[in-house]
């Protein structure tokens, strides 16, 4: 069994950071698009896919994005170069056919079941959200997750007369390595785990 390298392990994990300051510098839309073609390979249930991505690039987009987050997190949100509004679709299931051929009964499935079809979306555009940010690092970009925002007001804002819906929202840019603050702790594997 191969592994990657202990440098790639930690720009994903132990030396990636949640960053809330930003150098000037700009993401390029080649760069969303690789950070998106990475994060879509991760696995969700019956290949569903339900997350959607809405990345707010410009002084317009960031102004519409402003009063929707808490004022804690205003300046985290103006200093970074782009903002992805990681969401779902209430209607995933629409493309089932698509992304899995040989059981296109899921679109059914889960179109007849609302509270399996929130559960699934959730915890699939969760995951995907969690993916996206492992893409982001194995790019050289660092990340700042965020919840604190209104997600009505968001879903007002960006999602008017659509299917999609906000999960969090993440910061993406060159993080500012000289402001960041000392790492805060962790669980322990025995305050945390349990082998059964």
């Amino acid at each position: 069994m191969s592994s990657i390298s202990s440098d790639a392990v930690g720009q994903l994990f132990t030396e990636g950071r949640t960053f809330h300051d930003w150098l000037p510098k700009p993401v390029e839309e080649a760069t969303l698009r690789a950070v998106y073609d990475l994060m879509k390979m991760g696995p969700t249930s019956a290949n569903c896919c339900p997350a959607r991505i809405v990345f707010v690039k410009t002084a317009a987009g960031r102004e519409r994005l402003l009063p929707c987050v808490v004022p804690q997190n205003a300046e985290k949100v103006k200093g970074a170069p782009v903002t992805a509004i990681i969401a779902m679709d209430d209607k995933f299931y629409d493309l089932m056919p698509k992304l899995i051929p040989p059981a296109p009964f899921y679109r059914d499935l889960f179109a007849s079941n609302k509270e399996l079809a929130e559960s699934t979306k959730f915890r699939n555009s969760s995951l995907q959200g969690a993916y996206f940010i492992l893409a982001a690092r194995a790019l050289g970009l660092d990340c700042g997750p965020m919840s604190g925002f209104d997600n009505k007001k968001m879903d007002e804002t960006f999602f008017a007369g659509s299917s999609w819906k906000s999960n969090f929202i993440c910061n993406i840019g060159y993080g500012d390595k000289a402001k960041l603050f000392p790492r805060l702790p962790r669980l322990e594997f025995e305050e945390a785990c349990k082998i059964v």
